[in-house]
């Protein structure tokens, strides 16, 4: 390939092709950007960005200060928090109401049976009185386990101290041989646990006198 003498100085004018364009390369402030000059237009924009520029996307804006709540308000705010407390003291008053009327039923229902015993017993007594002693030791059994099921079994021991938790003395008998507050006899059973008892039994215990 001819090559034309070009009146230029330099080593571009001696290597150029002829027949195609020459690019002019022009620095941008004073610089060449790294990489090729055809950039797309969103990395354009990109370096076209100064350091220490705020950015656009987040603004440094204080965010306002909420207002408070006037007394008024904190009044009303009060007035419906008591409204509510009431409120539920009154619920919880209805619901243990409901609770203990519920549970006394459930009590004397089991002691239906019991009654019905004691019906049949008195029906009988005429064409039979001699099994009418029997029929009343059955339902009094009967009404025992019963309060033993409710938790309240029967206590009735005799020959065991005096303890004032179980027992309530109603008489003393002296010189009977036996140690000081042994309990002799049983007047009335009671019943009951250590936690729950519903009487302590009646008894007659010993106290020997002293001399």
């Amino acid at each position: 390939m001819a090559h034309h003498p070009h009146s230029g100085t330099g080593p571009q004018a001696d290597t150029e092709p002829e027949g195609e364009p020459v690019h002019e390369h022009v620095p941008r402030h004073g610089l060449d950007p790294p990489g090729p000059v055809a950039m797309e237009p969103g990395e354009v924009a990109v370096h076209d960005c100064h350091a220490g520029e705020p950015s656009a996307e987040a603004p440094d804006v204080e965010a306002p200060t909420p207002a408070r709540p006037s007394a008024a308000e904190l009044e009303g705010r009060l007035r419906r928090a008591l409204a509510d407390l009431d409120n539920m003291r009154k619920r919880y008053e209805r619901q243990l109401a409901a609770e203990r009327e519920a549970e006394r039923a459930r009590t004397a229902a089991v002691f239906l049976p019991v009654i019905d015993n004691l019906d049949l017993a008195l029906a009988h007594a005429d064409s039979d009185p001699a099994a009418v002693v029997d029929g009343v030791r059955a339902v009094r059994d009967q009404a025992v386990n019963t309060l033993s099921t409710l938790g309240f079994p029967r206590r009735e021991d005799t020959g065991v101290p005096f303890d004032p938790v179980w027992h309530e003395a109603v008489s003393v008998v002296p010189n009977t041989g036996e140690p000081d507050g042994t309990v002799l006899q049983v007047i009335r059973p009671g019943y009951g646990q250590v936690d729950r008892q519903l009487r302590p039994a009646t008894v007659v215990v010993a106290g020997n006198t002293q001399g």
